[in-house]
């Protein structure tokens, strides 16, 4: 099986993680797992203003951040591990990496802010569900 779990760094993300070994264990055959950080591009000017190098450098420490203490805890559980690190809009990306990578299973942490706030915020992991055709599994 092939599951993508998508980080940001938060607690509500690393459950999503925990969440993945868990199910692993219950696997007749171990997963194949793609951890995954998605960056928000910048603002347009922010480039111009503080330059590429300063721009790809926050993005490379934002990514690291996010990914650390996922892939600390999947590196112990000695899960098969691809790590990717993505700059753009959430939910598309999820999507386009899960079908690139063809998994079966994607998972996601939800800090499930209510309906209200979803519908005005727009939430990654509804966006993901109703977006995608690919099974998702939201961890709270």
């Amino acid at each position: 099986m092939k599951i993508l779990v998508a980080v940001d760094g938060s607690e509500i993300s690393l459950r999503a993680v925990k969440f993945v070994i868990a199910l692993n264990r219950e696997l007749a055959k171990p997963a194949r797992v793609t951890l995954l950080a998605v960056d928000p591009p910048h603002f347009p000017g922010v480039e111009s203003r503080i330059g590429s190098k300063a721009v790809q450098q926050m993005h490379e420490d934002s990514l690291d951040q996010m990914l650390r203490d996922a892939r600390r805890s999947l590196s112990r559980a000695k899960l098969e591990l691809n790590e990717r690190a993505e700059i753009g809009d959430a939910a598309e990306t999820i999507l386009a990496v899960a079908r690139k990578e063809k998994v079966d299973l994607i998972v996601l942490g939800s800090h499930g802010r209510g309906a209200v706030k979803g519908i005005l915020l727009g939430s990654v992991s509804s966006k993901v569900i109703a977006q995608g055709d690919i099974p998702v599994t939201i961890v709270r």
